[in-house]
C-alpha cells in the first residue's frame, strides 16, 4: 500500500513539476483543443474538419499514437455533457418516475441501441479502412462540402415538409433504424455525427429539436464504443504530462458542451440549419485553399 501510495505522490509531482515547465504552453493548446471540441462535436459543422485545421496551425508536443488517442478521448468529456444535462430523462431508476415513466425510459434507451448498431457495425468493420484510406483532407473537405450543400437545399422550403414527430418519446423504432443509418454515414472523416444523425431525423419528418436531442443520445454509446475501440487498437499506456493533457482536454471539452448543448436547444426550436450549411460550404473552401498552400511550401 506504501508502494502504491509512494508511486501516485511521485506521478503528482512530475504533472507539477511539468506544468510549471516550459511545456506549459501545451497545457494551453490543450485547452484549446477541448474547447473546439466542446462546440464542434455538437453543431452540425464536423469536429474532425476544426481539429484537422486546428492541428496544422497548433500542433501538441506528442507522439502520433498519443495524438490519434487524445482526439478521440476527449470527446467523452463532451458526451458527459449529455449525461448530466439529461440525466433526469435517461434516468430509468428515477425514484421521481413512476411505473409508465420508467417504462418510457427504458422504451427510449431501446431506441437508441438500435439506432447505433448500424454505426457500430460499420466502425468495427470499417475503421482501419477509413483511417488507412479516407482519412484524408481531400475526403473532409468533400463532406464537409455535399454535407453543406444538403443543409441548404433541406431547408430552403421546410414549409413543405411535414413534421410527424416533436418529442424523442415519440419517435418510432423504424425512426430510430433510419437515423441510425445516416449515423453510420458519420464514420466518413468530416461528415460529422451529429449533422448526419440530425440531417437524417429532419428528413424523416422529425422536428429539428427532437432530431437534435436524439443525437444527442445516440452519441452517448457511440462515442464510448469509439473510445474503446481506439484503446484497444492503441492501448493504454501515458507519461504524466499526457495525462495532464488529456485530462485537461476532456475537462475543458466538457464544461464547453455544457453551455454549447444549451445554446443549440434554445436556437433550433425557432431557426433552420441553413447557417450551418453555408458555414460547412465556406470552411470546405478555407481547408482546401490551406492544404492546396501548404503542399507548395
Amino acid at each position: 500500500m506504501q508502494g502504491v501510495l509512494s508511486r501516485w505522490y511521485r506521478t503528482i509531482v512530475k504533472s507539477a513539476v511539468f506544468f510549471y515547465s516550459r511545456d506549459m504552453f501545451e497545457m494551453v493548446k490543450a485547452v484549446i483543443f477541448g474547447i473546439v471540441e466542446g462546440i464542434t462535436e455538437w453543431l452540425p459543422i464536423s469536429s474532425t474538419g476544426h481539429l484537422l485545421l486546428l492541428d496544422q496551425f497548433l500542433k501538441l508536443q506528442v507522439p502520433q499514437h498519443f495524438m490519434d488517442q487524445f482526439l478521440v478521448l476527449i470527446q467523452l468529456g463532451a458526451v458527459f455533457a449529455v449525461i448530466v444535462l439529461y440525466f433526469g430523462q435517461l434516468n430509468p431508476f428515477s425514484l421521481r418516475k413512476d411505473t409508465e415513466e420508467k417504462k418510457t425510459t427504458w422504451l427510449l434507451w431501446a431506441k437508441v441501441v438500435v439506432a447505433t448498431i448500424p454505426a457500430g457495425i460499420a466502425g468495427f468493420f470499417l475503421d482501419d479502412l477509413m483511417d488507412r484510406y479516407l482519412n484524408k483532407w481531400q475526403v473532409i473537405v468533400l463532406a464537409l462540402f455535399v454535407y453543406g450543400v444538403a443543409y441548404v437545399l433541406v431547408e430552403r422550403h421546410p414549409e413543405r415538409r411535414k413534421t410527424k414527430v416533436d418529442d424523442v418519446d415519440g419517435l418510432s423504432f423504424p425512426d430510430a433504424i433510419k437515423i441510425g443509418l445516416f449515423q453510420a454515414l458519420a464514420i466518413v472523416p468530416g461528415t460529422s455525427r451529429s449533422g448526419s444523425t440530425i440531417l437524417g431525423g429532419v428528413l424523416c419528418g422529425i422536428s429539428r429539436p427532437a432530431a437534435a436531442r436524439f443525437s444527442f443520445f445516440m452519441a452517448i454509446p457511440v462515442m464510448f464504443g469509439a473510445s474503446l475501440l481506439r484503446l484497444v487498437k492503441l492501448g493504454l499506456s501515458y507519461t504524466p504530462a499526457e495525462v495532464l493533457i488529456l485530462a485537461i482536454g476532456s475537462v475543458v471539452s466538457f464544461l464547453v458542451s455544457l453551455v454549447v448543448i444549451k445554446k443549440l436547444m434554445a436556437y433550433v426550436r425557432s431557426h433552420s440549419f441553413a447557417v450551418f450549411g453555408w458555414y460547412r460550404i465556406i470552411l470546405s473552401v478555407v481547408l482546401t485553399v490551406v492544404f492546396l498552400l501548404l503542399r507548395q511550401q
